[in-house]
């Protein structure tokens, strides 16, 4: 990919009114600079910039002093652009707004999909009922959290690696309505037993809810927070007393109930795959917890009491 670069004679830049002696601007931030650079380009955005001092270097982050940079009077920055950029909110409505209708395309039969015969029919077992109302109220949660409750920091994801993750999840949406919604789907082996424990492990939803509320609470400045997460007097967030990701754990746990629920290996392969997904980012929100506060926890685990 083709590489640019730009050079600032100048470590900080401050601006004074010539009369009052006012200050009307001052550069010392690596955001600064991608502001100033969007004014002369103004295709490249400062989401789509990525700046480094080294062409094949790791990225500076938008908080990174220019003072504290190794660099003398004068630096050389070398700029990538990287594509078209989506905000947070967006990314996780495109995700999860996907899986929700298309779960329920294949629950209601519209054409096409199965035999004609079983067009706009419905199933006659109840635990295909119920794992719709689960799944869409898994979704329609997630959409309502991603509006109302999740604080989202400035960045961006790059527009292909959202396609990815719609393809990824509305993949997966298809694949395991298929199967649950199918005319000739075999109820699980235990029948109501079974459906029942596993509507109780489903109810994990209810904290993954809490924690991430509890989440919410915490008083932020932009992406670094000023303490670490604690419990409440809600039981549901009592988990952070062994686990630094409780919301991953409470989301693994609903997706377990749902597997045992359906008895559908798709299902089981989703929650499978999405385990070692959010066991990769607890695993990174712990290590950065540890390293920013001296007093966490040393007996809390990423997402697994005891375990993991």
């Amino acid at each position: 990919k083709q590489m640019h670069h730009w050079i600032s004679e100048l470590r900080l830049v401050e601006i004074l009114d010539s009369k009052t002696k006012e200050q009307l601007c001052f550069l010392d931030k690596v955001s600064d600079i991608k502001s100033l650079f969007h004014k002369s380009y103004p295709k490249w955005y400062p989401a789509r910039q990525a700046l480094r001092l080294d062409p094949k270097g790791k990225a500076l982050r938008n908080d990174d002093l220019l003072q504290n940079l190794p660099v003398g009077t004068s630096a050389t920055l070398y700029f990538r652009d990287l594509g078209p950029q989506l905000g947070w909110t967006m990314v996780f409505l495109a995700e999860y707004i996907g899986p929700l209708l298309i779960y329920l395309l294949f629950y209601f039969r519209v054409p096409y999909i199965y035999n004609h015969k079983y067009t706009l029919t419905s199933s006659s077992h109840h635990v295909v009922n119920l794992a719709c109302a689960c799944h869409s109220f898994h979704y329609i949660k997630r959409l309502f959290e991603t509006i109302f409750v999740h604080r989202f920091s400035n960045g961006t994801m790059p527009l292909r690696a959202t396609l990815r993750n719609c393809a990824y999840y509305w993949g997966f949406a298809a694949w395991l309505a298929y199967y649950i919604n199918h005319p000739l789907y075999t109820p699980p082996s235990y029948g109501k037993t079974q459906v029942r424990y596993a509507l109780i492990i489903f109810l994990c939803e209810a904290g993954n809810f809490s924690v991430h509320w509890s989440l919410n609470s915490l008083k932020c400045e932009g992406a670094k927070c000023r303490r670490f997460p604690n419990p409440s007097k809600n039981p549901f967030t009592w988990l952070f007393f062994f686990v630094s990701c409780p919301n991953y754990t409470y989301e693994v746990g609903a997706w377990v109930g749902l597997s045992i629920m359906t008895q559908c290996v798709p299902v089981a392969l989703f929650t499978f795959l999405g385990f070692i997904q959010m066991s990769i980012w607890a695993k990174g929100k712990h290590k950065t917890y540890t390293r920013e506060f001296k007093d966490y926890p040393n007996f809390r685990m990423p997402i697994l009491p005891f375990i993991l």
